[in-house]
């Protein structure tokens, strides 16, 4: 069993930053792709930024040059650096992973969630 539990949301003035962390637990386990999403009341889930297990990462192009995606291997956790927030950034942030556990295989994982909200 694999969990990812997201930590670092919370209330940020426009032009503020956060970290998002995505924390993973358990045993025996390889993660190859882990994306952070986004929801807003009303909306959609977005892909917001992809990181690969070699370091590979993509962005959604409304918050390139303002969120970096970056991962501690060792730690097994994945960070979301938010600059320059803007009110849209207003989401439910959702980590995602493609994880391979011994014995049960291949499959995705989500965190729960955290709320981020900016607002002066």
């Amino acid at each position: 069993q694999v969990q990812f539990v997201e930590s670092g949301g919370g209330l940020v003035q426009p032009g503020g930053s956060l970290r998002l962390s995505c924390a993973a637990s358990g045993t025996s386990f390889s993660i190859y792709v882990t994306k952070w999403y986004r929801q807003a009341p009303g909306k959609e889930r977005e892909l917001v930024a992809t990181i690969t297990s070699g370091g590979s990462t993509n962005y959604a192009d409304s918050v390139k040059g303002r969120f970096t995606i970056s991962r501690n291997a060792s730690k097994n956790t994945v960070y979301l650096q938010m600059n320059n927030l803007k009110p849209e950034d207003t989401a439910v942030y959702y980590c995602n992973a493609d994880v391979y556990v011994s014995l049960s295989g291949r499959r995705g994982y989500w965190g729960q969630g955290i709320q981020v909200t900016v607002s002066s």
